[in-house]
């Protein structure tokens, strides 16, 4: 829903074309920001005024309020206020005009589905501060990921004890697990640290299996797409840095501040390098981040067009609904793909940096400055 206040303070709303008239209008950004971003409860459906919801723990410390848990159903998806918090939501922003106050810098300082401290007006209160700790859907659908892949991999292992997989055939899930589990380590570990890939087996095998159980989570209507999260890949991407820093050795920062390049291009080739020890993590995040975000956008994008000509036409939108809806179906069939893919892609980059990390030096007797090879 579109609003903008006209001078006597009366909500005008405005919308697609052909829609006037006809109360609160469809908004496609807002839809899908609100699927892709994080919030306070699990959001299944809407039929008329009701919204299926699962609400999720609110778990506040304020030093003047002092520690508040309760479930997010509480805020009555922000229309009441619980505790002395309110959970701010966009409607309420435009009915006060809170969307219109900026800072110093030009920039919003309140932001819709964040909780505040309030006044005895149920207003916002930015002098009282509050820390947030509550299980947003994306934190609950990471621990329950957590959950799934510690259950899937011991039962699994306590499999292996037993001597099943090893003195007879693996068995159920076990089954499919196992050249999965092959594929990682012969295509991704072998391929990329030769002889010292069991050192990292466990930090790419953990990495594969969470970003694909989140991958395919992410995919069920309602639930959160944590990996099209830029935090939860960003902290991927700053382990797999540290990860790769702790596996140089002497002949990698050797490369990095003494190029084999000749000398009057080395000052140039130097910031370079430097640059690209950041730059190897920084692809990790938003390569994953940005594929698994888009997917969602799309299928979104494809749904909201239905009822865009719809509102235009009653005939159109029906008519071109199947095609939309099929459109939508193949893109989702597709995601299942890329999440396999994306999962693999980060793991097998992973290894690919840290082999480059360790390598050994190389002869670079024709560039001057480079005379004398490093002996392996």
């Amino acid at each position: 829903m579109l609003l903008a206040q006209d001078a006597g303070g009366r909500p005008e709303t405005t919308g697609h074309a052909g829609t006037e008239g006809h109360g609160e209008k469809l908004n496609p950004a807002k839809i899908i920001v609100e699927h892709v971003s994080d919030a306070h409860e699990f959001h299944f459906a809407t039929i008329g005024d009701h919204h299926v919801t699962l609400p999720l723990p609110v778990i506040l410390y304020s030093p003047e309020k002092g520690l508040s848990v309760f479930m997010s159903s509480a805020f009555h998806h922000g229309e009441e206020v619980h505790e002395g918090y309110r959970l701010l939501s966009e409607e309420f922003m435009v009915e006060n005009k809170l969307d219109e106050v900026k800072d110093e810098k030009g920039k919003p300082v309140f932001k819709a589905g964040k909780i505040y401290a309030v006044d005895a007006n149920g207003m916002p209160d930015l002098n009282t501060k509050v820390y947030d700790f509550s299980l947003t859907r994306n934190a609950t659908q990471m621990l329950v990921s957590v959950l799934l892949l510690i259950v899937i991999m011991t039962n699994i292992a306590k499999k292996y004890k037993k001597g099943q997989g090893v003195t007879t055939a693996p068995k159920g899930f076990q089954n499919a697990i196992e050249p999965v589990i092959t594929f990682v380590r012969d295509e991704v570990g072998k391929a990329n640290l030769g002889h010292a890939y069991p050192k990292y087996m466990n930090l790419l095998l953990t990495v594969f299996f969470f970003i694909l159980i989140n991958n395919l989570i992410g995919l069920v209507p309602g639930v959160a797409n944590v990996t099209g999260n830029i935090a939860f890949t960003a902290m991927l991407g700053l382990v797999s840095f540290v990860v790769i820093l702790f596996s140089t050795n002497k002949h990698y920062w050797a490369h990095i501040f003494n190029p084999p390049v000749p000398l009057g291009v080395k000052p140039i080739m130097i910031p370079v390098e430097i640059l690209g020890i950041f730059t190897k993590p920084f692809a990790l995040i938003i390569r994953l981040f940005a594929n698994m975000i888009s997917g969602h956008i799309i299928i979104l994008s494809f749904i909201c067009l239905i009822f865009i000509f719809g509102a235009m036409n009653t005939a159109l939108g029906w008519g071109t609904s199947p095609f939309f809806i099929l459109l939508a179906v193949f893109i989702y069939l597709i995601e299942v793909l890329v999440a396999f893919i994306q999962a693999f892609i980060f793991a097998n980059l992973t290894a690919v940096f840290i082999g480059q990390a360790f390598e050994g030096g190389h002869e670079h007797q024709d560039v001057p400055g480079h005379e004398d090879p490093i002996v392996i």
